[in-house]
């Protein structure tokens, strides 16, 4: 391990834990020495990543469900880190969405946050611990056609704030808004949307960012450990954007 951003003896838990985003940040936080648990819908998909991470263990949790996640913090007595990761997209202007898509990419993306954050309150106040909310660049500018998508990473920075003034001596709470990154949700974009024309779609993602290459989950998961390290400890309340100098042009 590094000199710095070790978290020995620390209790982390990843929602959406089992792909992308989700699992590079439990290999990381593991890394430095945290217990984390992995927790995910996909629990075949969780229990299966959790063998090739030591100092990890599977849970599975549907999110937008307040009794399964209740059944998950029936076995968790400790906790010091929470990550709220899960989450999925839209396509489609306001024109395009319907109500029943709308409420559905809000229950996965915002409810699932207080959802679960009001879960593990009592143990992250007892631990002074860390949230970190992954959010978008979504929530901080336009992008055209995500209109459902943009207002729930809007919503999960709004979240981030007012926790931070709530319990601003008690814990800290930060979000991370990353630009694009290669991840399995945009792979499964491209393959639903542009099919016939994915690699010119990839290229015009990877333009987006003026740095010239999309992020990968280990940008990201190399964040939250720091977030969540004692070298942070005077950040909360922050949206930090990790994507690329997109929101900077």
């Amino acid at each position: 391990m590094s000199d710095s951003f070790h978290l020995e003896n620390k209790v982390a838990l990843v929602t959406g834990g089992a792909s992308g985003i989700g699992a590079a940040t439990a290999r990381e936080l593991t890394r430095a020495g945290a217990e984390v648990i992995i927790a995910d819908i996909n629990q075949a998909a969780a229990e299966s990543f959790a063998k090739e991470v030591p100092g990890s263990r599977a849970a599975a949790m549907d999110v937008t469900d307040a009794a399964s996640i209740a059944r998950v913090f029936e076995g968790v007595s400790k906790l010091d880190i929470l990550v709220n990761n899960a989450g999925i997209g839209l396509v489609g202007d306001i024109s395009r969405t319907s109500e029943e898509d709308f409420e559905r990419v809000m229950r996965v993306n915002v409810t699932s946050v207080f959802l679960v954050t009001r879960a593990a309150l009592p143990l992250l106040l007892a631990s002074h611990g860390s949230i970190v909310n992954i959010g978008s660049v979504a929530g901080s500018v336009g992008v055209k056609q995500r209109f459902a998508y943009c207002a729930s990473k809007g919503a999960v920075q709004a979240i981030t704030r007012q926790i931070a003034v709530d319990y601003p001596k008690e814990l800290r709470v930060n979000c991370i808004a990353p630009g694009t990154v290669e991840t399995p949700f945009v792979e499964g974009y491209l393959e639903k949307y542009h099919a016939h024309e994915k690699e010119k779609v990839r290229a015009e993602l990877v333009a987006r960012q003026p740095i010239g290459r999309l992020g990968t989950p280990e940008d990201v998961a190399s964040l939250v450990r720091f977030l969540c390290s004692k070298e942070a400890e005077f950040i909360n309340g922050a949206v930090v954007p990790i994507d690329g100098g997109w929101t900077a042009a």
